[in-house]
This record gives structure tokens, C-alpha cells and sequence, in this order.
């Protein structure tokens, strides 16, 4: 009896913890799957969320992202160009009507006195020939010509004699027309205003047409050598 009971109490032992064994393992089971379960989802957020997390400095990622040196396409040509301006001619200046007088083939000294009549400046260029004949004229003769400019007379011979006037005393400014009249040019030492209080040469002193004649104007002029100065 005791042999039996503690068979079937064994049996039933044997079955009851077979039973405790399955659910055990059931049990055991169905914990691995939910653990599974929430490994299996904890990854896929994780895998998501390293596409979905934004960045930490969205700047700094605009500013990396956006190109940088890009060259901007050049705009097609419609095939218009900017039209130019019109030229315009300045309005020409009227003639003066003043032209290099006919004076070629004349006498120099005429020559000259033609020119200075119409207010024309002169330069006497002599040459090595004979005669006291104007043979060019530069401008050329009949050119159009502003007063005042310089005509160049060419004349055959060489320079002759000029007589030098006395112009001590005067002023200095008609002192200055009396030697060109005679042919002589100025050549001022001390200024140009004021009296003459000196001249070289003396009058009636070596020269010829073209010569300068030194004067002193405005001041008196020291003593020469040999004489006493003026009380």
C-alpha cells in the first residue's frame, strides 16, 4: 500500500510536474519573444532615429550645403548693341579774311611794312646771295592767318647795315620801337619800365639789321670805366 500510494503519488507527481515543466517553459517562452519584441522595436527607433534626428547645427550644414564659387551662367545675347552717340563737328570758326600779303619779289624793308600794316609780326631771315629782295614768305603768301602771327621773310642777300639811334632818356617802351624801326631788336638788362639810363651800342654804332641793342631801363647805370660818376 505504501508502495502503491507512493507510485501514484509519484505518477501523479511525475504528472503534475510535467505539467509545472510546460508551463515553465511556456512561460520562458513567451518572455524571450517579448524581450525579442522590444530589442527588435528599441532597434528599429534607433535605426530610425538616426535618419530622423535632425542635426545638431543646422547653420553650419546649410552653410556646408550650399555651393560655394558656383559660376553664374552668362545671359544669352539677344543680338541688340547700344547704339552710339552721334558724332558731332565742332561749328568751324569764321575766316578772318586776313591773308600773307603779296610782298614777294618787293624790298625787304617794304615788305616788312606791309606786314606790320596789317598787324602781322615779321622775322627777316637773310641769306648768302645778293640783293635785298624778298624771295618766300613762310606762311606762303596768300595763306589765311590770324593778327598777330609771325611771318618769316627770306630775303636774297645778307643783312646790311643799320643805323642804332639814341635812346638815352627816352622811355623804355618807345625806346623800344625806335630800334625796331631801325631794324634792331631790344635786349632788356634792368626791367622794362622807367627811362633808358644806358644803351650798347652807342648810337651810331656798329650794327646791322637783326642786331640787339643792350639797354638799361629804370636804373642808373654804373659808372664806365674812366669817367666820373654824376654829382
Amino acid at each position: 500500500m505504501m508502495d502503491a500510494n507512493t507510485g501514484r503519488q509519484d505518477a501523479v507527481a511525475g504528472r503534475d510536474g510535467g505539467g509545472a515543466g510546460r508551463a515553465s517553459v511556456l512561460l520562458g517562452g513567451g518572455l524571450v519573444a517579448v524581450l525579442l519584441a522590444a530589442v527588435g522595436a528599441t532597434g528599429g527607433w534607433l535605426l530610425a532615429g538616426e535618419d530622423d534626428t535632425p542635426p545638431a547645427d543646422p547653420l553650419a550644414v546649410a552653410t556646408t550645403s550650399a555651393p560655394t564659387g558656383r559660376a553664374t551662367a552668362p545671359r544669352p545675347s539677344t543680338g541688340r548693341t547700344t547704339p552710339s552717340a552721334p558724332r558731332t563737328s565742332s561749328t568751324p570758326t569764321k575766316g578772318t579774311g586776313l591773308t600773307v600779303p603779296p610782298v614777294v619779289g618787293s624790298d625787304f624793308v617794304e615788305a616788312r611794312d606791309a606786314l606790320r600794316k596789317q598787324r602781322l609780326g615779321w622775322r627777316l631771315v637773310f641769306g648768302s646771295g645778293t640783293g635785298r629782295t624778298v624771295e618766300s614768305t613762310s606762311p606762303a603768301v596768300g595763306t589765311e592767318v590770324a593778327r598777330g602771327t609771325t611771318v618769316q621773310l627770306r630775303v636774297a642777300g645778307p643783312p646790311p647795315e643799320a643805323e642804332v639811334p639814341d635812346v638815352v632818356g627816352d622811355d623804355c617802351a618807345k625806346a623800344a620801337d625806335e630800334l625796331v624801326d631801325e631794324g634792331l631788336y631790344p635786349r632788356y638788362r634792368s626791367g622794362r619800365s622807367g627811362e633808358v639810363g644806358r644803351q650798347e651800342p652807342a648810337e651810331d654804332g656798329p650794327a646791322r639789321w637783326n642786331d640787339e641793342v643792350s639797354i638799361w631801363c629804370g636804373e642808373t647805370p654804373p659808372s664806365l670805366p674812366g669817367t666820373n660818376p654824376p654829382l
